[in-house]
């Protein structure tokens, strides 16, 4: 789980990213991220509706795969302050394969522009 201080609080945090950020899509993911200049952690939310997953236990599984995911492998690649939301608009993402699961994602914050290139990644 990422840390408390990455995380969002509250709901008009949120809304504000939702009017203003930029959008990424793939197919059962979109990415919202828009820059935060008032603060010096970059925040993550992960949003799955109930009109996606009916169950809470399934839809908790889906947040802690990515929250673990964007822990390890995202918030050391990232290049400034972000607020970062991720949705999942299908529910195919539950039975997704890790592998399947990571190439999305990576793609997503790829499009997006807001990791850092690094030189290994360039050749």
């Amino acid at each position: 789980m990422i840390p408390f201080k990455n995380r969002f609080h509250g709901h008009k945090s949120l809304m504000y990213v939702y009017r203003n950020g930029q959008t990424v899509r793939s197919h059962s993911l979109v990415l919202r991220s828009i820059t935060n200049s008032h603060r010096s952690d970059t925040r993550f939310a992960v949003v799955v509706s109930k009109k996606v997953l009916k169950s809470a236990v399934r839809r908790n599984r889906i947040r802690r795969r990515l929250y673990e995911y964007i822990r390890i492998n995202i918030m050391p690649e990232l290049d400034g302050v972000y607020d970062i939301v991720v949705i999942v608009s299908s529910s195919e993402f539950l039975n997704m394969a890790h592998s399947d699961m990571t190439d999305q994602i990576s793609q997503l914050f790829n499009q997006s522009d807001i990791q850092k290139i690094t030189k290994t990644a360039q050749k």
